[in-house]
């Protein structure tokens, strides 16, 4: 299925999709497949996936030190691949991948997202000038290639990235990393207002939505709210991800 037809599935029942970010491997490869099954089958509409990186610059400290401690697991993305192609998701997922390991992954690489089932890809330091042969090659194995926009973004930019964005436009909700907030940043509903009026692309907010009541603050502006680094915590926390998945899923109604 791809992205644009869930948003579209959605938007007819009058719901927002709610968008879980799992790290890959974390805190190894098998339990992260079953963190990806339970976050599947307790409401999650598009499951966002974060390959474990480095040096993630865009990242902030509690989804960093989950990727740190999935390296020193040993994850690899091949694998990673080759495993959830055995688990079927309930829902639609996205690879979310800095530059760097995707480049060491090399010419396979889309072939073998499609055969994991990967409906999209997010490359947040690809630069959209840069794109071009990217775009070109995820269009060829039906893989939406995702871009960012963000509250800097001046309005013609937006109007290229939005341009380029297939399945949805991510929309980061503040000029800085990622991280569990207590309030939604106050200059957030004027951004999304501008996006829309620039763009006729489903919009997905991403960075600090934490909470049911971020995620209700987002209705009637957002298409679909990205909930990163308060599950991430949660997985670290043994907390009851079914419970949390299925409360923020009643948010999105």
């Amino acid at each position: 299925m791809r992205l644009s037809e869930t948003f579209d599935r959605l938007r007819r029942h009058g719901e927002m999709a709610l968008m879980p970010y799992v790290i890959a491997g974390y805190p190894n490869i098998e339990r992260s497949l079953e963190i990806l099954s339970t976050v599947s089958a307790s409401g999650a509409d598009i499951i966002e996936i974060g390959v474990p990186f480095s040096d993630p610059v865009a990242d902030g400290i509690t989804i960093e030190s989950a990727s740190q401690a999935a390296l020193e697991a040993g994850f690899c993305l091949s694998r990673f691949l080759d495993r959830i192609h055995d688990f079927k998701l309930k829902c639609p997922a996205v690879l979310m991948s800095y530059l760097n390991p995707l480049l060491a992954y090399g010419d396979p690489l889309f072939r073998d997202l499609g055969r994991a089932g990967m409906c999209g890809l997010i490359v947040p330091d690809l630069p959209l000038e840069e794109a071009d042969d990217w775009r070109s090659v995820a269009e060829s194995h039906a893989i939406d290639l995702i871009f960012l926009a963000a509250p800097t973004s001046a309005d013609q930019r937006v109007k290229r990235i939005a341009g380029a964005t297939r399945g949805f436009l991510y929309a980061v909700s503040v000029a800085g990393t990622t991280g569990i907030r207590a309030e939604l940043d106050k200059n957030l509903p004027e951004f999304l207002d501008r996006l829309r009026c620039l763009t006729d692309k489903s919009i997905a907010v991403g960075f600090g939505i934490s909470t049911a009541d971020h995620v209700r603050a987002l209705r009637g502006r957002a298409d679909g709210a990205v909930v990163g680094s308060r599950l991430v915590q949660a997985i670290r926390d043994g907390e009851d991800l079914h419970l949390i998945v299925n409360t923020l899923k009643d948010a999105t109604r």
